[in-house]
């Protein structure tokens, strides 16, 4: 831990998602979460899970991307929310409903969809106390 109170692991996630550098993201917060026993790790793996979504979108892998939007969200983060380890988990997975927005809409299977750069979540602390 640092003077925060969040393990490294977890801030340096979130500097490489806010980077758009989402495998690099998911990573550093699957080793945290491999080692992690406790009330969070159902976060961290939604962290991971959303990383990797996007990690997919950004590739045009839309339909893994599709499911890990629906596992990271509604499996792992909602439970979360509003607040949690500093990040204001509503904000966050409105901009995550943003940006996939239109792999959630679709009828298809594969959907030819791209990302749009402008619409990437970007995860803020908020207050790193809690």
């Amino acid at each position: 831990m640092n003077e925060s109170g969040h393990d490294p692991r977890y801030l340096r996630g979130i500097e490489y998602f806010n980077e758009c550098e989402f495998f690099e993201a998911h990573e550093v917060w699957e080793d945290l979460w491999s080692e992690y026993q406790g009330p969070s790790r159902g976060f961290y793996q939604g962290l991971i899970q959303m990383a990797v979504c996007l990690h997919h979108f950004g590739n045009g892998n839309i339909r893994g991307a599709r499911k890990l939007y629906e596992s990271c969200r509604f499996k792992y983060l909602e439970p979360f929310r509003p607040h949690y380890e500093g990040i204001d988990l509503d904000q966050l997975l409105t901009q995550l409903e943003q940006c996939c927005r239109e792999i959630i809409d679709s009828q298809e299977e594969f959907p030819t969809v791209e990302i749009d750069p402008e619409l990437i979540p970007e995860i803020e602390l908020t207050d790193p106390a809690t």
